[in-house]
């Protein structure tokens, strides 16, 4: 329904909007999570509602959070224990709801950090939880057991990403785990190859037992008073060491290639290795990458983005921002799908590509010996589905309804041109019969 598509469109412009706001800091807070994501298999990233001022985003360390899934493997339920210092708990929470203790050492000490406990569960497990909201929100000062807040929230407002997880496994594991012997590896051989870098630029020095007059200045354009007489040899000689950097270098190359592997940096390389590729190449490539990608795309986007999304999306419908829903969404009760659009979510439906025109090729063939073969396929539709899966955007293509008008647009104007072209030839007959009429008679 092109309606409900503009209308997601715009409510898509609003998210960013809010979600790439100075305020909201966003772009660094889930770099520092895809971070924790990436070194240690989980990443947590907190999105706060301010009254009145929209969103608020904070990476959480991993060293911070215990996490505790549903019978569902959900993440539902978080403790999470930080420090805070004094002046930053009044700005939170006031004069009025912080401890007697914090708040007759602000003034005095307002860089001295207190223990922080925050708590979020389900509100049907938190027997003081509002029931209005799904889950309960606690914070608390652990030295004094003071509880500064009680609330809650209509969506869990830590959006916990894990890479991969083996069963009965809470916490993410890392693709730096699968390549962590390489990595030491590749430690233990570039500490080796600095070694050997440095004895051939530096090399160690062979004295004489006897005539050197020590110790040696080896500072440049200094002078050493050894005994030269008759000697064939310098009693002061470099060692040369004879040091195959090749095959360090070779060894170091391989270790690197299976890390990238384990982090995917090859499969982002293949365009770039391969530049002279056709369109059909290209779109092969896609396919495959997509096909790897599958996995680890696929949990980011059920686990973390799309929770992210519906947190985003239910600030904005309290605050007021989005529009108002059309007819048809109303008709749905608000229902919706989240379709993720990016580089890498096209590359998993770039075989949707393939497959149309690996067909099409193929039915050419076919069309040239049987034209009517390609009464079967839908034009429109073959190309508003490429379009979609390219990801161009709603606005830049007609509806359906302004498509039929355009359609019908053109071929009154076509009938209108056939009329002008066959108005001379008309006239002419009409002349022509007018001419061999016969006369009337006297």
């Amino acid at each position: 329904m092109d309606n409900v598509r503009r209308y997601f469109e715009t409510v898509e412009d609003a998210l960013f909007s809010h979600r790439y706001s100075t305020k909201a800091n966003f772009a660094s807070q889930q770099f520092e999570a895809y971070l924790s994501l990436g070194a240690f298999g989980t990443g947590a990233l907190f999105v706060n509602e301010v009254p009145g001022d929209g969103l608020r985003y904070r990476a959480v360390h991993l060293s911070e959070i215990f996490l505790a899934e549903n019978e569902a493997g959900r993440i539902d339920t978080i403790f999470r224990k930080t420090e805070m210092t004094h002046r930053q708990m009044l700005q939170r929470w006031g004069k009025d709801r912080v401890s007697p203790k914090v708040a007759s050492q602000v003034e005095a000490k307002p860089d001295e950090t207190v223990e922080i406990l925050h708590v979020v569960l389900p509100s049907a497990e938190y027997n003081d939880g509002e029931a209005d909201r799904p889950f309960a929100s606690l914070y608390m000062e652990l030295s004094s057991r003071h509880v500064l807040s009680e609330n809650g929230y209509f969506e869990f407002p830590y959006i916990v990403s894990r890479y991969v997880t083996g069963p009965r496994e809470v916490y993410g594991r890392s693709p730096a785990m699968t390549a962590l012997a390489d990595i030491k590896m590749l430690n233990e051989m570039s500490k080796t190859s600095i070694k050997a870098a440095q004895k051939a630029v530096d090399p160690p020095l062979l004295i004489a037992d006897d005539g050197v007059i020590l110790p040696l200045n080896l500072n440049p354009g200094k002078p050493n008073f050894v005994r030269m007489d008759g000697r064939s040899q310098s009693p002061v000689q470099f060692l040369q060491p004879n040091s195959r950097f090749d095959i360090s270098e070779t060894e170091q190359e391989r270790r690197r290639r299976t890390i990238n592997d384990a982090f995917l940096v090859t499969l982002f390389q293949i365009l770039v290795d391969s530049p002279q590729m056709t369109a059909t190449e290209v779109l092969e490539r896609a396919r495959e990458k997509g096909a790897l990608l599958a996995r680890t795309v696929g949990r980011q986007q059920s686990e973390a983005l799309g929770p992210m999304i519906e947190r985003e999306l239910g600030i904005h419908a309290r605050m007021g921002v989005l529009p108002p829903l059309p007819p048809e969404l109303v008709e749905a009760t608000g229902e919706f799908d989240i379709e993720y659009v990016s580089p890498m979510s096209r590359a998993m439906r770039a075989e949707e590509a393939v497959g149309i025109l690996r067909t099409l090729e193929s039915v050419q063939q076919i069309a040239a010996v049987e034209p009517a073969v390609l009464d079967i396929f839908d034009g429109e539709a073959i190309a508003r589905s490429l379009a979609d899966i390219n990801g161009v955007p709603r606005r830049m293509i007609w509806g359906e309804d302004a498509t039929a008008a355009k359609r019908a647009a053109r071929e009154q104007q076509q009938q209108m041109a056939m009329v002008a072209q066959a108005a001379p030839q008309i006239a002419d007959v009409a002349a022509n019969a007018l001419l061999q009429r016969p006369a009337p008679a006297a």
